[in-house]
């Protein structure tokens, strides 16, 4: 199964749609605290709509606690510092993708925690900065669902 990570979240409905996003692909979503916002937060429930109560949704109180709860998974930083795009990458199967805040992504110490092969990006136009976090999220995630065949799909 596929492990998807948002570290620090900030904005309410990107993580609401993270949520639809996983339940409706089979992912599970990770929040990292601290979190920008509450888990009972309206705009929250209302880009996730009725799928909260469908998607496998943990909250880790650090980025310590999940590099326990993921102990021996390959796992890949979705970052615009990336050294190789997503898409020239096998994921092999059950990857852990990570995705920082909104406002700065991943900070300097959990990149740290992950090899330069590990550090993937996805292509954009020359000059652009970085894609919305939920966006992001879901061009990643249907990645790596289509390289394990969309394994458990209709």
């Amino acid at each position: 199964m596929i492990d998807l990570v948002f570290h620090e979240p900030q904005i309410p409905p990107n993580t609401g749609n993270a949520m639809r996003l996983s339940a409706n692909t089979g992912a599970r979503l990770h929040l990292v605290e601290p979190l920008g916002f509450r888990m009972d937060d309206a705009s929250l429930r209302r880009a996730g709509l009725d799928y909260r109560d469908q998607a496998s949704v943990t909250v880790h109180s650090d980025w310590a606690a999940l590099r326990l709860t993921m102990a021996g998974r390959r796992m890949f930083a979705l970052t615009s510092r990336g050294t190789q795009s997503l898409y020239d990458t096998q994921l092999g199967r059950d990857p852990v993708l990570v995705l920082g805040t909104e406002r700065s992504g991943l900070p300097p110490e959990v990149l740290a925690d992950f090899p330069a092969e590990q550090r993937l990006r996805l292509p954009m136009v020359a000059g652009s900065r970085s894609l919305n976090l939920a966006n992001a999220a879901a061009a990643s995630l249907y990645e790596a669902w289509r390289q394990s065949g969309f394994e458990g799909s209709l």
